[in-house]
């Protein structure tokens, strides 16, 4: 009975999510006014990331070819568009035939008649002028009841009690309360919807293997110009006390155990010094494979990410593994927006590689208004930044937004007209 109903509130969560694609597509594709000449900026990253999670532009025919038309057109020139999320591939994997059972998401190959929809995109988004970087955004974060999850249970992470998911998932977006309070319904039906997550444990040579393949597979397979890892490509600093981690650091440490406290400093840097290791093996092979491929990285501001995720993202920068970081800055409050500008993380990765800033042009449950994007945009240029990225392309324009669609795509225009 308990599995019937875990079932049931799948299916019915799983078609409520198909609707609301189906809904935000056919709102969001209206063709822009005014069709201008392409105008590439050469220094200025002009990017969005392409999700499939409250999103409908991966699943329907025309959906691809009018979001690259549409961005091209208005002076874009960089896309992210997901490859893994929800323990599944958005592209046809051989790795994810072999490791999970599938070779991409169920949606997503009816929709696209068994198609391969990266495919599409590398193709289209260069024929209208837009590098192509696919995103790996859950990283290690993986669905509890996905099929990788229920094939491997031994790749799972866990905390010191035995947990395997936490309650308290960690957001460092600011929200303001108005905001919370405005959608208040809308956020208890998203709120039903929300998946719980596990993380499968970087630390696990299998693991590791799995999301090495798949990198290199897209690597390899496609004719793309870089790749992206996430803020997820790490570890809550919970967890950590699974079997196989504890006989690796007794291994280490002459048969002592780690300690109890999670945020103790050295067994927090052990366990970034093993995250790092491997993103070392990875960009390794990479640039062995395709010296030209921009190993892009989408962090959360450094201090949090190291200390609640293990992502020691500066010593990547520091050690060359980086080509570039978008800096995720998703704020209300222009002060703290200015703030993690500001930060001494941020001004030493600067003089290593290109920074770029993170915009948040809105989600379902956080509408952004255009002129916050215009006056964090003004302050993000002022300070001589390497441009922007926004997350992501369902809101940027379309009638789930605060301003009108049509209103939303002139600015962006005029934003883009240097």
């Amino acid at each position: 009975m308990i599995k019937l109903r875990k079932k049931t509130l799948l299916t019915i969560s799983g078609l409520f999510s198909f609707i609301l694609s189906l809904i935000l597509a056919i709102a969001f594709l209206v063709p822009p006014t005014s069709p201008q000449p392409i105008v590439i900026i050469p220094h200025e990253i002009r990017g969005v990331w392409l999700t499939n999670v409250s999103s409908g532009v991966l699943f329907f025919p025309w959906g691809i070819n009018r979001a690259l038309h549409q961005l091209s057109d208005l002076k874009f020139n960089t896309i992210y568009p997901v490859v893994w999320n929800r323990g599944v591939t958005f592209y046809k994997s051989a790795v994810g035939k072999r490791v999970i059972g599938r070779s991409q998401d169920s949606l997503l190959n009816l929709t696209q008649l068994g198609g391969d929809i990266l495919s599409k995109i590398v193709t289209e988004g260069h024929q209208n002028g837009l590098k192509v970087i696919p995103w790996f955004e859950y990283g290690f974060m993986a669905p509890k009841n996905s099929a990788i999850v229920q094939r491997h249970p031994d790749w799972i992470a866990q905390t010191l009690k035995g947990e395997k998911a936490l309650n308290n998932f960690k957001n460092s977006e600011d929200v303001s309360y108005q905001t919370q309070i405005k959608n208040w319904i809308f956020n208890q039906i998203l709120d039903w919807m929300t998946i719980e997550n596990v993380w499968l444990n970087p630390l696990h040579p299998e693991v590791e293997q799995f999301i090495e393949d798949l990198i290199l597979e897209v690597v390899i397979k496609y004719n793309i110009d870089g790749i992206q890892l996430d803020d997820h490509f790490g570890l809550p600093v919970e967890f950590g006390y699974d079997e196989y981690t504890i006989e690796l650091y007794q291994k280490e440490h002459k048969g002592q155990s780690p300690p109890n406290n999670s945020y103790n400093q050295e067994w927090r840097d052990w366990r970034a010094n093993k995250i790092t290791e491997l993103v070392q093996r990875i960009v390794k092979k990479v640039k062995a494979i395709k010296p030209d491929c921009i190993i892009s990285l989408s962090p959360n501001p450094y201090e949090y990410t190291y200390e609640m995720y293990l992502q020691d993202w500066l010593t990547w920068v520091n050690q060359g593994l980086v080509d570039e970081i978008i800096l995720q800055v998703y704020r209300d409050s222009m002060t703290k927006f200015i703030s993690e500008l500001n930060h001494e993380s941020v001004q030493t990765a600067r003089q290593k590689v290109p920074v770029i800033i993170g915009l948040l042009s809105g989600t379902l449950r956080h509408p952004v208004p255009m002129e916050q994007i215009e006056k964090q945009m003004k302050v993000v240029r002022d300070r001589g930044f390497d441009g922007v990225s926004f997350f992501y392309w369902e809101t940027l324009w379309s009638y789930f937004t605060p301003d009108s669609p049509r209103y939303r795509r002139k600015t962006f225009k005029t934003l883009f007209l240097d």
